[in-house]
């Protein structure tokens, strides 16, 4: 148990700790930059196709 504990007081007192939370922060972001973008383009596309539909029949 006291192994844990001073890897856990090293872990705390190292850089590598903030550096993991501003990645995944980063990453978390660009997930939803790219998920609004995919949305937004998809119901673009929608559209598109609905149209060229209504346009034959």
């Amino acid at each position: 148990m006291k192994n844990f504990a001073n890897s856990v007081k090293r872990f705390l007192v190292s850089e590598d700790g903030p550096t993991a939370v501003e990645y995944a922060v980063m990453l978390a972001l660009i997930v939803i930059v790219c998920l609004t973008a995919i949305q937004a383009i998809g119901t673009n596309a929608s559209a598109k196709f609905n149209e060229a539909a209504n346009a034959l029949t």
